[in-house]
Protein backbone atom coordinates (compact mmCIF):
# COMPACT_ATOMS: atom_id res chain seq x y z
CA UNK A 1 0.00 0.00 0.00
CA UNK A 2 1.44 3.39 -0.91
CA UNK A 3 1.61 6.27 1.52
CA UNK A 4 -1.17 8.01 -0.42
CA UNK A 5 -3.68 5.22 -0.04
CA UNK A 6 -5.81 4.95 3.07
CA UNK A 7 -6.82 1.71 4.69
CA UNK A 8 -10.44 0.62 4.38
CA UNK A 9 -11.85 -0.15 7.82
CA UNK A 10 -15.46 -0.69 6.79
CA UNK A 11 -17.03 -3.99 7.85
CA UNK A 12 -17.09 -6.80 5.30
CA UNK A 13 -19.68 -6.66 2.55
CA UNK A 14 -21.81 -9.38 1.00
CA UNK A 15 -19.09 -9.97 -1.58
CA UNK A 16 -16.50 -10.37 1.18
CA UNK A 17 -13.34 -8.75 2.42
CA UNK A 18 -9.98 -10.44 2.46
CA UNK A 19 -8.37 -10.83 5.85
CA UNK A 20 -4.96 -12.08 6.90
CA UNK A 21 -5.13 -14.60 9.73
CA UNK A 22 -2.28 -14.79 12.20
CA UNK A 23 -1.49 -17.05 15.13
CA UNK A 24 -0.79 -15.65 18.58
CA UNK A 25 -0.07 -18.50 20.96
CA UNK A 26 -2.86 -21.04 20.51
CA UNK A 27 -5.34 -18.49 19.17
CA UNK A 28 -6.03 -17.17 15.71
CA UNK A 29 -6.87 -13.59 14.81
CA UNK A 30 -7.48 -11.83 11.51
CA UNK A 31 -7.07 -8.29 10.20
CA UNK A 32 -8.04 -6.53 7.01
CA UNK A 33 -5.52 -7.02 4.25
CA UNK A 34 -6.08 -3.39 3.19
CA UNK A 35 -4.19 -2.20 6.31
CA UNK A 36 -1.14 -4.42 5.78
CA UNK A 37 1.94 -2.74 4.35
CA UNK A 38 4.28 -5.72 4.57
CA UNK A 39 5.10 -8.93 6.39
CA UNK A 40 8.65 -9.51 7.56
CA UNK A 41 10.62 -11.85 9.74
CA UNK A 42 11.57 -10.97 13.30
CA UNK A 43 14.72 -8.96 13.91
CA UNK A 44 15.95 -7.81 17.30
CA UNK A 45 14.39 -4.57 18.42
CA UNK A 46 15.74 -1.72 20.49
CA UNK A 47 13.84 -1.24 23.76
CA UNK A 48 12.08 2.08 24.28
CA UNK A 49 12.52 3.40 27.86
CA UNK A 50 9.29 3.78 29.86
CA UNK A 51 7.17 2.29 27.07
CA UNK A 52 4.16 0.14 27.99
CA UNK A 53 5.01 -3.55 28.39
CA UNK A 54 3.28 -4.45 25.10
CA UNK A 55 5.76 -2.28 23.15
CA UNK A 56 8.51 -4.77 22.35
CA UNK A 57 10.81 -2.05 21.05
CA UNK A 58 11.66 -0.23 17.83
CA UNK A 59 13.25 -1.28 14.56
CA UNK A 60 14.67 0.63 11.62
CA UNK A 61 12.41 -0.02 8.64
CA UNK A 62 14.20 1.48 5.64
CA UNK A 63 15.09 4.67 7.49
CA UNK A 64 11.85 4.95 9.49
CA UNK A 65 11.60 4.10 13.19
CA UNK A 66 8.80 1.56 13.65
CA UNK A 67 7.35 0.60 17.04
CA UNK A 68 6.80 -3.14 17.52
CA UNK A 69 3.68 -4.14 19.46
CA UNK A 70 3.67 -7.60 21.04
CA UNK A 71 0.15 -8.55 19.94
CA UNK A 72 -0.14 -11.22 22.63
CA UNK A 73 0.55 -8.72 25.43
CA UNK A 74 -1.65 -6.06 23.79
CA UNK A 75 -4.54 -8.54 23.81
CA UNK A 76 -3.87 -9.63 27.40
CA UNK A 77 -2.54 -13.07 26.43
CA UNK A 78 0.62 -14.87 27.48
CA UNK A 79 3.62 -13.71 25.50
CA UNK A 80 6.56 -15.76 24.28
CA UNK A 81 10.05 -14.56 23.48
CA UNK A 82 10.32 -13.99 19.72
CA UNK A 83 12.18 -16.62 17.73
CA UNK A 84 13.47 -16.78 14.17
CA UNK A 85 10.01 -18.12 13.23
CA UNK A 86 8.20 -15.05 14.67
CA UNK A 87 6.71 -12.58 12.22
CA UNK A 88 6.15 -8.82 12.21
CA UNK A 89 3.04 -7.67 10.33
CA UNK A 90 3.48 -3.99 9.47
CA UNK A 91 0.07 -2.29 9.44
CA UNK A 92 -0.88 1.25 8.49
CA UNK A 93 -3.83 3.23 9.72
CA UNK A 94 -3.92 6.66 8.12
CA UNK A 95 -0.40 8.06 8.51
CA UNK A 96 0.50 5.81 11.45
CA UNK A 97 2.41 2.56 10.95
CA UNK A 98 3.25 -0.05 13.58
CA UNK A 99 4.62 -3.59 13.55
CA UNK A 100 2.54 -6.32 15.18
CA UNK A 101 4.62 -9.21 16.52
CA UNK A 102 2.84 -12.54 15.98
CA UNK A 103 3.90 -16.18 16.18
CA UNK A 104 2.96 -16.98 12.57
CA UNK A 105 0.96 -15.89 9.55
CA UNK A 106 -1.69 -18.50 8.84
CA UNK A 107 -3.84 -17.77 5.81
CA UNK A 108 -5.69 -15.26 3.66
CA UNK A 109 -9.43 -15.70 4.11
CA UNK A 110 -12.47 -14.06 2.53
CA UNK A 111 -15.17 -13.09 5.02
CA UNK A 112 -18.72 -11.85 4.40
CA UNK A 113 -21.08 -10.14 6.84
CA UNK A 114 -23.08 -13.37 7.08
CA UNK A 115 -20.02 -15.19 8.39
CA UNK A 116 -19.41 -12.69 11.20
CA UNK A 117 -20.75 -13.27 14.68
CA UNK A 118 -20.76 -10.82 17.56
CA UNK A 119 -18.09 -11.14 20.23
CA UNK A 120 -19.75 -12.69 23.29
CA UNK A 121 -20.37 -10.50 26.31
CA UNK A 122 -17.75 -11.49 28.88
CA UNK A 123 -18.51 -8.65 31.25
CA UNK A 124 -15.38 -6.85 30.08
CA UNK A 125 -15.83 -4.19 27.41
CA UNK A 126 -12.09 -4.18 26.69
CA UNK A 127 -12.12 -7.60 24.99
CA UNK A 128 -14.99 -6.49 22.74
CA UNK A 129 -13.05 -3.32 21.85
CA UNK A 130 -10.08 -5.32 20.53
CA UNK A 131 -12.03 -8.14 18.85
CA UNK A 132 -14.80 -6.61 16.74
CA UNK A 133 -16.36 -9.92 15.64
CA UNK A 134 -15.73 -13.65 15.32
CA UNK A 135 -15.90 -16.10 12.46
CA UNK A 136 -16.02 -19.86 12.53
CA UNK A 137 -14.01 -21.48 9.78
CA UNK A 138 -14.07 -25.28 9.76
CA UNK A 139 -13.26 -26.14 13.39
CA UNK A 140 -11.50 -22.81 14.12
CA UNK A 141 -12.83 -19.68 15.80
CA UNK A 142 -11.00 -16.60 14.52
CA UNK A 143 -11.24 -13.21 16.21
CA UNK A 144 -11.34 -10.27 13.82
CA UNK A 145 -9.18 -7.51 15.27
CA UNK A 146 -10.20 -3.88 15.50
CA UNK A 147 -6.95 -2.27 14.36
CA UNK A 148 -7.88 1.20 15.65
CA UNK A 149 -8.12 -0.34 19.15
CA UNK A 150 -4.97 -2.49 18.81
CA UNK A 151 -2.69 0.23 17.45
CA UNK A 152 -1.60 2.42 20.38
CA UNK A 153 -2.63 6.04 20.07
CA UNK A 154 -0.43 8.83 21.44
CA UNK A 155 -2.99 9.87 24.10
CA UNK A 156 -3.26 6.29 25.38
CA UNK A 157 0.52 5.86 25.44
CA UNK A 158 0.87 9.12 27.43
CA UNK A 159 -1.64 7.89 30.05
CA UNK A 160 0.07 4.50 30.29
CA UNK A 161 3.45 6.15 30.75
CA UNK A 162 2.04 8.20 33.65
CA UNK A 163 0.72 5.02 35.29
CA UNK A 164 4.07 3.17 34.94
Amino acid sequence: MSKHQTADYRPASDTGNQLLSVRVGDQEFAMTIMAIREIRGWINSTPLPHAPLYIKGMINLRGTVLAIVDLALRLGLSSREPTAASVVVVVEMGDKAVGLLVDAVSDIITVTDQMRQITPDTGDAVSRAYVESLIMLNDRIIGILSLPAVIPQEQVMALELQEA
